[in-house]
Formats: C-alpha cells, sequence, structure tokens
C-alpha cells in the first residue's frame, strides 16, 4: 500500500528538520494546522487526513523544481539566476516620511500594499504581524485598513506561517501577500495546481531573505543582557528607530533594551534556522514586488532607510511606475547587476552556499532539498570557504555553545562579533565574488 501524503511529509520533511513552516501543506488540509514551537512552526494533521498531492508537491523543503516553476510562471528561465526574472530594478523608499520610518527598509513593502489597498486593487493585505499573539511571538494576519498593514510595517526575524491562513479567505475576494522567497514559491505551486484560495492571492510581495533565527534565540539573547525568563517579553521591534535599526525588547519589570542590528547577529551561528541554510532563493525569485536594503556606502550615509526593488511582471512594474509619478515612491532606476553587487556576499551564500551545503547532506545520508538546478561552477576556494562557514554553524548550534554564548554579556560579545564578522566578509570577499558575475546553473539532477 503506497505511503500517505501526511506519511511522506513526515518521513521526508518534518522528521529530518527540513520543514520551513510555510504551511502549504496546511492549506491543502481539512484539520490540519500549524503548532509552533522552539524551532518554529511545524504542521500537524489530525490521524488519517487524506492529503492531496499538492500538499507535498508544492513543499519547498522537498523537490520544488525552480526551473520548472518558471516556465509554468513565467514561461521561461531567467536570464540572471543570481537575481531572477526582472522587469526593472530601482532603489528608492516611501515618499511619506512617517512610512519611511516605520519601515525596516524604506518603507515600500508597506506603501505598496497600502496602495493596493486604496486603489482597490485588493479587498485585503496578508502580512505578518510581530506581537501576535504574544509580544514575543508573529502570525499572518488579514489587514483590510491602512492602519492594519501599518501595524505590520516592521521586520519579522522568526519564522511565520504564511501559507495556512489561506483557508481563512472569503470567496470572491481578492488579496496581496507578504512572502518569504520559499514561501512565494511555494504559492505559485500551489497556483498551478488549481489550489483556489491560493488563487485569490493577486499580487505577491516580499522581502529580500538571508537568515532567520530560531525564537529560542530571543531568551538567549535577554540571558546576555541578564535578563531572566521569570520577566516577561510586554513589547519586541526587531529593526526599530533610525535605519538600519535596532532591536528593541521592553519586559514586564520595566527594562529596556536596545541595542544595534549588526551587534544582536552574533546570534545568528548559534540559532540560524536550517531554511536559511537549505535555501537557494534569496531575492524572492516568484514574488511580483521584491525588496531588499540597499547596501550601498552612497545611500547609508544619506540615512532614512533606503531599498532595492526589482518587479518581475509587467503588471507590478505599472504600478511601482504610477507610485513613482504620483510621488507616493522617490525611486532612481539602477543596472541590475550594479543593484546585485549590493548583496554580493548574500547572494553566494545561497546560491552558492546552498547548493554545497544540501549536497553534503545528501552524501552523507541525510535528507536535503533539491530545486532542480546547481550551478555550472564552484571554484575550489569558495569550497574551503564553506567549510569554515558550515563548521561554525555546526558548533554553534550545539547545547553547550549555546549556552555559552547566552553568558556572555551583549555589551562584550555583540561589538567582538560585528569585529569579526567584517573582518571574515573582507578576507573571504575575493573568494566570495570569484565567479559570481558569470554565475550560470546546470538544470537537472545533483552532480554525482
Amino acid at each position: 500500500m503506497p505511503e500517505s501524503v501526511a506519511t511522506r511529509l513526515e518521513r521526508h520533511v518534518i522528521k529530518p528538520g527540513l520543514c520551513i513552516g510555510c504551511g502549504a501543506c496546511v492549506a491543502c488540509s481539512r484539520g490540519g494546522e500549524m503548532r509552533y514551537t522552539d524551532t518554529g512552526p511545524v504542521p500537524s494533521f489530525p490521524a488519517g487526513e487524506q492529503l492531496p498531492e499538492l500538499a507535498i508537491e508544492a513543499c519547498p523543503a522537498y523537490r520544488l523544481n525552480y526551473p520548472d516553476m518558471y516556465m509554468v510562471h513565467y514561461g521561461r528561465h531567467p536570464e540572471n539566476w543570481l537575481t531572477g526574472i526582472a522587469q526593472k530594478v530601482w532603489t528608492g523608499y516611501a515618499a511619506d516620511e512617517s512610512i519611511r520610518r516605520a519601515g525596516a527598509s524604506g518603507g515600500v513593502l508597506t506603501r505598496v500594499l497600502i496602495h493596493l489597498l486604496e486603489t482597490g486593487r485588493v479587498d485585503g493585505v496578508i502580512a505578518a504581524r510581530q506581537g501576535v499573539p504574544t509580544p514575543a511571538e508573529a502570525r499572518a494576519v488579514i489587514c483590510h485598513m491602512t492602519a492594519e498593514v501599518l501595524e505590520c510595517a516592521q521586520s519579522v526575524y522568526i519564522p511565520v506561517s504564511m501559507l495556512d491562513i489561506l483557508r481563512q479567505l472569503e470567496p470572491g475576494k481578492r488579496y496581496a501577500i507578504t512572502c518569504l522567497p520559499e514561501q512565494s514559491a511555494a504559492l505559485r505551486k500551489l497556483q498551478a495546481g488549481g489550489h483556489p484560495q491560493a488563487n485569490q492571492i493577486k499580487y505577491v510581495v516580499g522581502p529580500y531573505t538571508g537568515t532567520a533565527l530560531y525564537p529560542a534565540a530571543i531568551r538567549a539573547f535577554l540571558r546576555s543582557k541578564g535578563i531572566g525568563a521569570d520577566d516577561p517579553i510586554t513589547s519586541l521591534k526587531w529593526r526599530a528607530g533610525e535605519w538600519p535599526g535596532y532591536l528593541e525588547i521592553k519586559t514586564g519589570s520595566g527594562k529596556v533594551v536596545r541595542t544595534k542590528k549588526v551587534y544582536y547577529n552574533f546570534l545568528i551561528p548559534f540559532y540560524v534556522t536550517h531554511a536559511s541554510l537549505q535555501s537557494m532563493d534569496f531575492a524572492n525569485e516568484f514574488a511580483d514586488l521584491a525588496v531588499g536594503d540597499a547596501w550601498s556606502p552612497k545611500l547609508e550615509a544619506q540615512g532614512g532607510g533606503h531599498s532595492v526593488i526589482v518587479t518581475r511582471t509587467a503588471e507590478m512594474e505599472a504600478i511601482i511606475s504610477e507610485m513613482h509619478e504620483r510621488m507616493l515612491l522617490a525611486l532612481q532606476e539602477e543596472q541590475p547587476l550594479k543593484a546585485s553587487e549590493m548583496h554580493g556576499h548574500m547572494l553566494d551564500f545561497k546560491k552558492r552556499g546552498g547548493y554545497l551545503r544540501n549536497r553534503w547532506r545528501r552524501k552523507t545520508g541525510r535528507a536535503a532539498p533539491d530545486y532542480g538546478y546547481r550551478p555550472a561552477n564552484v571554484p575550489t576556494s569558495r569550497i574551503f570557504v564553506e567549510i569554515v562557514i558550515s563548521g561554525i554553524f555546526a558548533v554553534g548550534r550545539t547545547g553547550i555553545a549555546r549556552w555559552i554564548v547566552s553568558h556572555i554579556p551583549e555589551r562584550i560579545i555583540g561589538p567582538l562579533f560585528d569585529n569579526l564578522r567584517k573582518g571574515w566578509k573582507a578576507a573571504s570577499k575575493p573568494t566570495k565574488r570569484k565567479g559570481l558575475s558569470d554565475f550560470r546553473v546546470v538544470i537537472g539532477g545533483e552532480k554525482a
């Protein structure tokens, strides 16, 4: 008797720890739900539930074939496999200063979502909101008013299930949704498979996404500040204040913790999600609109927050141009290659690093997702760099390493990690950028 879809998901995705918690499989179920744990959301199904084949076909941690999806969704493969298909690439920000300051990176996504609502292009917006159901947690919510969208303006760096909410959509209504890269790809597979609620999504927008943290990182950070688990979190903002922002946590005892984004990044080697390491999609390749921080010395010096903005469809490009003409967005068109150089480090981390990490998992008998393509060439020097990177992550996720780092004061570990990070990036930059400008792929099976 063939295995059920639920059993296959459990054996190939959930048990090996590959699940990214996107909720696509739950969106295909009748009685399933997402359970939130210290390692993010995980699907759970009642005994005997018969899931459709689409539930596993859409799973981005299983065998979601990117080249095939490109042909189905766009009708062609991208010329640039680093950043995907692009109509135009811009840098800019929301012209409304209050929206710009409220957002994590120029407020572009927030302003676009509000515009889609105000112009009647959609009836609702699905976005992740920090503070639901508790201050330390985050969930997907459906917004119908501008004020509700503004409440979702901040970044969220812990996993949030976005697709299981599809079951709550009102028939006949149109929606926009914010998705991380793998969630966008899974949604496109659901749409191609005829999922009725998925096809109520008219626009998919989302951020460039490098690394996310398991929820347990929050308490580890507070321990490094000398705050115990008996002091409840009453407010959490990942990127409060002036761009690039700082982590701000308020507790029941009245304590307020603020630390620069570049300082709390020390948590990454210890609490980075498996999804961050296995994904090969940084630029949100299946979003109609993809937005990332504009890491440019010139733009950073101006302050206020700037974004790289990529439109992937003619319709979305028309919307962005309309907003530019109406002075809702302040934009400057960029050359795609120039814009991609702002994120060369993370593009390499995903496209070549993700491939190597998945390949090594398979070679050691562990499960790993197959995205249907691989880099045509990875320099030997880049392989050695990845050995170092993966070694750091392997040590960092051990219990003893997490215990040690949570007991080192943040005022020490934060600046120390930031200096080590800058030194490592400078030392590894020539190797990690080598061959990246001429990045090519091989479509098909995994190299032996």
